[in-house]
């Protein structure tokens, strides 16, 4: 490593550990070797839970429920990558496998506003559910994942997808709504 590229990492490295030991200190249970960029946010971090070697980059939020819980709401494994601008907003419980690569903009939700009656949306309770992402998918950019989706094992999904009921493990979706586009016979690599 070359001088000009020590003195533009470093600063970012610091930042970054920094980052790692403020959420931790404030309760996130938190593995080692991750990088976090900045510009994004997290709440409620006792409920967040993150395996090694993630990276997660500019503008990313890890957004559990602004209530009282004593468990885990967003648990997320080893060795993924979350490209800028990533959302995961869980109310339930969002579970995210290992060796995923997430493109940019992605939202991840795992509830619904409901509606009705001439009662604001935000008067009313949500619709709860879950989402589980298994391992080594890939997360197409601009990609929306909703409540009770499971993607198993190997799954890619297209740019701009509206992911909206689970696809088994190596399903290629795209589509608003994600429809199954193919099989994908390696998804176990």
């Amino acid at each position: 490593m070359n001088l000009e590229q020590l003195l533009l990492r470093a600063p970012h490295g610091v930042a970054s550990l920094l980052r790692i030991i403020f959420y931790h200190l404030l309760g996130m249970k938190i593995g080692s070797r991750n990088r976090w960029e900045g510009g994004g946010r997290c709440r409620r971090v006792s409920q967040i839970q993150i395996g090694d070697y993630n990276a997660f980059t500019q503008g990313c939020w890890l957004w559990p429920i602004d209530a009282p819980f004593s468990g885990i709401r967003i648990r997320i494994g080893n060795g993924n990558y979350f490209n800028r601008n990533l959302m995961v907003d869980a109310c339930g419980y969002v579970e995210i496998g290992d060796g995923n690569m997430f493109g940019p903009d992605v939202y991840i939700a795992d509830s619904n506003h409901t509606y009705g009656g001439g009662v604001a949306p935000h008067r009313l309770p949500m619709d709860v559910g879950k989402v589980r992402i298994g391992n080594n998918c890939w997360i197409g950019a601009h990609a929306i994942i909703l409540k009770d989706v499971n993607l198993g094992d190997g799954c890619v999904v297209g740019a701009g997808a509206v992911v909206t009921r689970g696809f088994p493990a190596g399903s290629v979706v795209a589509g608003v709504p994600a429809k199954l586009i193919r099989e994908n016979q390696d998804a176990s690599s």
